[in-house]
């Protein structure tokens, strides 16, 4: 009976449901042709290079950075990717911390890298340390300490700065002297100036700004991973560094570590940081350092750098800390013997001074150094550069650092630059 009864209605169900076919294609007409419409108005054509192959010429980076990258971190980096908030995704995050800690030898708690180049360290330093109206005082000797004086005085702070010119130090006297004048809640240095091939002495500036109730914060993008820095035995506050420089890995990515005073002073403030995505209040939860049982979401982490960073870090945990400084001293005093038998100048004359991972040169006299650096590029598919910022016409930078820290490399770049200086016109001045 129910199967009879069945067949009986089969007709009217498909009947039915060929109507509500119909009445739904009328109501949607109006939609398609609405969308063709949308769709046939284009006036933007699709750009003849986006149908073309991605292309990228392989150069020798010996610039101040980004250094070449070893396969293994490329292959680390091209792994697929998994969600920013998976477990598997928080493990590699602590093997990260645990790698920042080691090479910045720091057992700080507070120790995460940021989603960003160098700079982004930078600026979390500043706005989450510093309050509007607070003094802020900084060493200038290259184009670093100009940006944190610009970025300090941008979100509202009374900046104070002890300048020099490229490639001019400080001593602790005159710093002691400063933070006395000007009382600053934060001080701050850079310990590797790329733009002058400078690494300042650190010793007893941490106790200087401790004695006086001063945090001091460092910069470590250029000398991080080639220059010795103790975080902790050198009673530095703050310590940032960027990925793409002697630790070899591609840009994007910035450790960075606080201590309890720079926490105290971070997690007491009056007013909030004035950057959301810098607020260590989330990053620190975001990096599993507030104590929370859980991690919330705050941004889209960068997986592809956090892989491509912990992968740059297992290198140098696996060759030593102390191993991976005295290979970059010993390839950089290689290339002085080699820089000084062209008939160079040196733009550090001391020695102590000079920074492993950037060497500079004072400018030969009679070259156009642009010129140069454009033969270098066109006929050795070779990066060097110029100054930057204040040096800027005053030297060459060569930058032989992380995978590209060997002799074999120092020849190479003293052959391109011999040509160079053969080749390239030398006015009569």
């Amino acid at each position: 009976m129910q199967r009879a009864l069945f067949r009986r209605s089969a007709p009217l169900a498909q009947q039915a449901a060929a109507a509500f076919d119909n009445q739904l294609a009328a109501r949607s007409a109006p939609l398609l042709q609405r969308v063709d419409r949308s769709m046939s108005s284009l006036t933007i054509p699709p750009p003849a290079c986006m149908l073309r192959p991605l292309e990228a010429p392989l150069r020798y980076l010996f610039g101040p950075g980004p250094s070449n990258v070893p396969p293994r971190i490329l292959a680390a980096q091209g792994r697929p990717i998994i969600g920013h908030l998976h477990p598997e995704m928080y493990t590699i995050m602590n093997d990260i911390q645990r790698g920042i800690q080691y090479i910045f030898q720091t057992e700080n708690n507070m120790t995460i890298a940021m989603s960003g180049s160098g700079h982004a360290a930078m600026e979390c330093a500043v706005f989450n340390t510093v309050e509007p109206g607070e003094s802020v005082l900084v060493a200038i000797n290259g184009i670093w300490g100009e940006r944190v004086a610009e970025i300090a005085e941008r979100m509202g702070a009374n900046v104070h700065r002890m300048v020099k010119a490229p490639g001019g130090y400080f001593s602790n006297k005159e710093i002691e002297q400063a933070v006395k004048k000007h009382k600053p809640v934060l001080f701050f240095l850079t310990h590797g100036e790329s733009s002058a091939g400078l690494c300042h002495p650190v010793d007893g500036i941490g106790d200087i700004c401790r004695k006086h109730n001063c945090l001091f914060l460092v910069d470590t993008v250029a000398s991080l991973g080639a220059a010795p820095i103790f975080m902790d035995k050198q009673n530095i506050d703050i310590l940032y560094s960027g990925s793409q420089k002697a630790l070899n890995a591609p840009p994007g990515t910035a450790p960075i570590s606080f201590n309890e005073r720079a926490c105290h002073k971070m997690f007491n403030r009056k007013t909030k940081p004035v950057s959301y995505l810098f607020d260590m209040t989330h990053l620190s939860n975001y990096w599993g350092c507030d104590g929370q049982p859980a991690r919330l979401y705050h941004h889209t982490g960068p997986v592809s750098g956090f892989f491509a960073l912990r992968e740059s870090l297992a290198i140098i945990a696996e060759k030593g800390l102390e191993e991976s400084w005295r290979k970059h001293k010993e390839v950089a005093d290689y290339l002085y013997r080699g820089l000084e038998d062209l008939g160079l100048k040196l733009f550090i004359p001391e020695a102590e001074l000079r920074l492993p991972s950037v060497t500079t040169i004072a400018i030969p006299d009679g070259y156009n150094w642009r010129e140069l650096l454009a033969y270098i590029m066109k006929h050795h598919q070779m990066e060097m550069t110029g100054g930057l910022g204040p040096s800027i016409g005053m030297v060459i930078r060569i930058g032989l650092m992380g995978y590209n820290c060997e002799k074999s490399n120092v020849d190479m770049a003293l052959n391109a630059l011999a040509d160079a200086l053969t080749n390239c016109k030398k006015s009569k001045v």
